[in-house]
């Protein structure tokens, strides 16, 4: 039998967390209700200009190539890409099939992260940058930020060392090294969330057969 002092302890802690959530909440609608008229144009105004900024940011991305994933013609090129974005993720390939596996990843989410330019090089065909990168496994990633090789994703080592691994699991080591932006809950773990709820509809749906 459950000790009583106990239950009153934890009926007394739900009671404390409660009142703390309903304080917070009396709280912010009570900022709200002082808000008058020209608070809420000066937030509405504030919003708009954010949401102008990213128009403006998205057209001059797209300008320069983002949300396509694209190959760099020659060395020369790769300046002047790397130049011209703060964030560049650039494969180094050459004709095989773990390079067309990455191909296959980066193409999905050059989509997904239009803040990120992604680009290819033929490493074969570039020498002196695969040399001064020091380029020695294909396919190896150099994520760049402002015009610096801050990181490397070399063969699938850090993709679970299979090329079955999935675009999330890039997408995770591509924002661990912050060269896309993640904002709220990472890709990967939603797609975990949404196996885990149909394995558990699967299962609720064989317990009533």
């Amino acid at each position: 039998m459950e000790n009583p002092n106990v239950q009153q302890i934890i009926e007394k802690q739900v009671l404390t967390v409660a009142k703390a959530v309903e304080d917070k909440l009396d709280e912010e609608i009570s900022t709200l209700d002082r808000l008058d008229l020209d608070d809420l144009e000066v937030l509405r105004e504030r919003r708009l200009q954010q949401m102008k900024k990213m128009a403006e940011k998205r057209s001059r991305w797209i300008a320069l190539g983002h949300g396509e994933y694209s190959e760099i013609p020659s060395e020369k090129d790769f300046f002047n890409v790397v130049k011209a974005s703060d964030r560049v993720v650039c494969h180094f390939y050459r004709e095989n099939w773990p390079c067309k596996v990455m191909d296959k990843h980066l193409a999905i989410l050059a989509k997904r992260h239009i803040e990120t330019r992604f680009v290819k090089i033929h490493a074969e065909k570039s020498p002196f940058l695969a040399e001064r990168l020091k380029i020695v496994v294909l396919p190896t990633l150099a994520l760049i930020k402002k015009t610096k090789v801050e990181d490397y994703v070399v063969g699938f080592d850090q993709l679970g060392g299979t090329d079955e691994f999935s675009t999330e699991e890039l997408e995770e080591r591509l924002a661990k090294a912050e060269v896309i932006i993640f904002e709220g809950e990472s890709s990967a773990q939603i797609v975990q969330q949404k196996r885990s709820v149909r394995q558990k509809e699967s299962t609720n749906s064989s317990d009533s057969e």
